[in-house]
């Protein structure tokens, strides 16, 4: 991150990023703080480009931004339409306080951190060709039962929200008998 370009891409990423995520908390419509979800996921995937995570970058895309925000529209189409406001409730405040002391947390040990710096030369092309064969064979071989009890428990999480939606009187969601 030498070049002032990066500097100034990180900088617009990261307030986007940021921006985006205070908006997922303060929107009152609900598909309207999923947008902001879905740009504060390509925010954070733009971050992780400038520091030159491509493998984490294209993966976030793939799976938050894509996956998890279908699943996450799906999950809000199949609300009844009294439900999907984002009201006020009894917990804001307490919410409040503590997402502001995870955040000092993380602040300060951030910022307590001896973090290493790595120079150019440190990160060669050759790093790169050997991590990602790495990763994905560990994805596909190690931890594949692990993603795929994952995929079949979203794909009963999606069964169950829409039964729990569905009219018990032999109608639709909507209400209008057929």
């Amino acid at each position: 991150m030498d070049s002032p370009a990066f500097l100034l891409a990180f900088l617009i990423l990261s307030g986007i990023t940021v921006t985006s995520a205070l908006l997922v908390f303060v929107a009152r419509n609900l598909m309207h703080a999923l947008a902001f979800l879905v740009l504060s996921f390509l925010g954070m995937a733009g971050l992780f480009m400038t520091l030159s995570a491509d493998f984490i970058a294209i993966a976030q895309i793939l799976i938050y931004a894509g996956s998890i925000s279908v699943l996450m529209v799906f999950a809000v189409m199949l609300t009844p339409l009294a439900s999907r406001d984002n009201g006020n409730s009894l917990y804001v405040i307490p919410a409040l306080m503590g997402g502001a002391g995870i955040a000092g947390l993380v602040s300060l040990v951030a910022i307590e951190t001896d973090w290493a710096e790595h120079s150019g030369d440190a990160l060669k092309a050759a790093d790169f060709e050997r991590t990602v064969p790495v990763i994905g064979d560990l994805l596909l071989g190690r931890y594949v039962l692990a993603f795929e009890v994952a995929s079949v428990l979203l794909f009963i999480a999606l069964l169950g929200a829409i039964l729990l939606v569905q009219d018990r009187d032999g109608g639709d969601a909507t209400g209008e008998a057929q």
